[in-house]
């Protein structure tokens, strides 16, 4: 993507030559970055000696893919106020502005190589108390720099007054992976912004109201809470004494699959090189039979169909009657076989009540015809986005998301607590939730990102099985805040350990992905060289489940905790793996065997 701008605007940008910044009122942290990064949150960025403007360091940004290297930092004001805003750039494209309530101001320019001043202004409106100031670069731009960031005007006086510990707090609502805390609000409750909740002493999560549900819990399991308030100042109370709840049992494991599984996808409608597989024929290694796929009439129809592949495509198809009682055969071995929905090819997209509702019809009748155990949702593509504004991971507001998680509860309820329900999603719709979320607070980011995670919180309760596929993907920062790239273990075990430990969505501790149960999370992999990029061999998946699951052989990536229940691995598919010997699924099976 380029940039466009006319030379007018350019001109507006209110570039200036290279000059010693006049005395001002700065009320920015560490605006010339002789601190490092110390105030500011930033990404794909460092502080360096050279080039500067003033002092002995500026900021060094990269832009990387659609990461657009933004270095920003909050700031308390005075409402009805007018605010100067300034700062030293270099670079092909750098854009310095300010974002707050009522308050959105921008300027930008071409200072190549050479230091220039960029400026702006903006007022208060009534009730703002904080802005926050951001500089970054833009796509493929390659490295700018910034120094002396400068905000001219008046602060606000300093409130060092914390509120008062949150009082009567109890734990109950026990599910098998959830609980529900509550407490009395805060004496000093009128300038209080938010509650933070602890977890067995972990990073606390955020509430705005007097409750909290932990989901992602284990079954059977104790977790202690505690519970304090925080104002708009960043003061905040001493935590309530701990109060201890107990889950329940069960967990919404899928209706009796094993402690370790493999899940495999059958190309049952098409074929690809790889060949066919009659139904029974697919290894007994499989514990999960994904049949891929059911896709919709039309991208929003909703309109699923599933057909096997056609004799002329796939030589050696089965009668459907043989199929279907290929599958109830594997049903009595304990084998769970699956519908899958969309694929690379199959674009679903629920943004009618109408198509929510015949996803609903049609995916039961597919079910019903096969005799099922259930679903597995493996949307790309375009078929899920959000729109801007929708940032709530709890509420949200696009409707192909709205209705897709309307139309799985409804299955869920129809099928009951058998029903086994998995998700394969691809990195870029979950994990890249940590740097973008939708089409981001300026909308410059693909509305894409991490749409997935909204369904996936949404269903956590229900959710038997998320295998993310863990290949067809570009670098990915994982908590680190490094960037891991698909093929080694490092990528497997940073990618699993977000899902476990849950991750700040945006980096925004304030707006948490909470973690999923061990028993729901699976690796997705690739069978073999010729089923997709990001294929990792044996000894390294092995090293990765090593990693995450006994705190050993791991490598440079450390996970933020050990995770004895994960629940196994996926792979794309029975096909490849039939066509590379059997190596994944007669290698990982022996592998899990072995686990205890």
């Amino acid at each position: 993507m380029r940039l466009r701008a006319p030379a007018a605007l350019l001109a507006a940008a209110l570039l200036a030559f290279h000059a010693t910044p006049a005395s001002a009122a700065d009320i920015m942290t560490n605006p010339g970055f002789e601190d490092g990064l110390t105030g500011w949150t930033c990404s794909s960025a460092q502080a360096v000696s050279s080039p500067v403007h003033g002092g002995t360091r500026a900021l060094q940004a990269t832009p990387q893919g659609n990461d657009l290297a933004r270095c920003q930092q909050s700031v308390t004001v005075k409402p009805n106020t007018t605010y100067q805003l300034s700062s030293w750039v270099q670079g092909t494209y750098v854009f310095l502005g300010a974002t707050g309530t009522g308050v959105n101001a921008s300027t930008w320019g071409s200072p190549g190589a050479q230091w220039s001043q960029l400026k702006t202004s903006f007022t208060t409106g009534a009730s703002t108390t904080s802005v926050t100031i951001y500089v970054n670069g833009w796509y493929g731009q390659g490295a700018y720099y910034a120094d002396d960031v400068v905000l001219d005007g008046p602060g606000s006086t300093p409130d060092t007054q914390a509120p008062s510990v949150p009082g009567n707090v109890a734990v109950g609502g026990a599910t098998a992976s959830s609980l529900n805390v509550t407490w009395s609000a805060s004496t000093d409750n009128v300038g209080v912004t938010r509650y933070e909740v602890s977890r067995d002493n972990g990073s606390p999560a955020t509430a705005t109201g007097t409750s909290f549900a932990a989901t992602g819990l284990n079954p059977q399991t104790s977790y202690a809470f505690k519970v304090r308030a925080c104002d708009a100042a960043g003061n905040c109370s001493a935590y309530s004494a701990p109060v201890t709840g107990t889950t329940t049992t069960g967990g919404g494991s899928g209706g009796g699959l094993p402690k370790r599984v493999l899940v495999g996808y059958l190309h049952a409608s098409f074929a690809n090189g790889s060949g066919y597989i009659r139904m029974s024929e697919v290894p007994a290694e499989w514990d999960v039979i994904n049949l891929a796929f059911g896709e919709p009439t039309s991208v929003t129809s909703g309109d699923i169909r599933f057909r096997q592949c056609p004799a002329a495509e796939c030589p050696g198809v089965e009668p459907e009657a043989d199929f279907i009682a290929a599958i109830r055969a594997k049903q009595a071995q304990g084998k769970k076989v699956l519908i899958s929905i969309g694929g690379q090819n199959g674009q679903v997209q629920l943004t009618t009540a109408a198509a929510r509702d015949k996803f609903v019809e049609s995916v039961s009748a597919i079910i019903d015809r096969y005799g099922l155990d259930g679903l597995d949702i493996d949307f790309e593509g375009h078929s899920l986005y959000l729109n801007p504004g929708d940032t709530n991971l709890a509420a949200p507001t696009t409707p192909v998301v709205v209705n897709l998680i309307a139309a799985l509860k409804t299955l869920k309820s129809r099928y009951g607590a058998k029903f086994t329900l998995t998700m394969a999603p691809e990195t870029f719709f979950v994990q890249l939730g940590y740097q973008f979320y939708g089409p981001g607070p300026n909308g410059a980011a693909d509305g894409r990102s991490a749409s997935y995670l909204p369904v996936v919180h949404a269903m956590r309760d229900d959710l038997t099985l998320l295998h993310v596929q863990d290949y067809n993907s570009g670098p990915i920062k994982g908590l680190d805040d490094q960037y891991h790239t698909m093929g080694g273990h490092d990528f497997h075990v940073a990618m699993t350990d977000m899902l476990l430990s849950g991750f700040p969505i945006m980096g925004n501790p304030a707006n948490v992905f909470p973690p999923l149960r061990q028993d729901q999370v699976a690796i997705g992999l690739p069978a073999s060289v010729n089923a997709g990029n990001g294929f990792t061999s044996v000894a390294e998946v092995q090293k990765a489940f090593d990693c995450l699951a006994k705190g050993s052989n791991c490598g440079t990536y450390r996970p933020r905790g050990v995770y004895p229940g994960l629940r196994g691995l996926m792979a794309w598919s029975i096909n490849w793996d039939r066509y590379n010997g059997q190596e994944f699924s007669r290698s990982h099976r022996a592998y899990l065997n072995a686990l205890t």
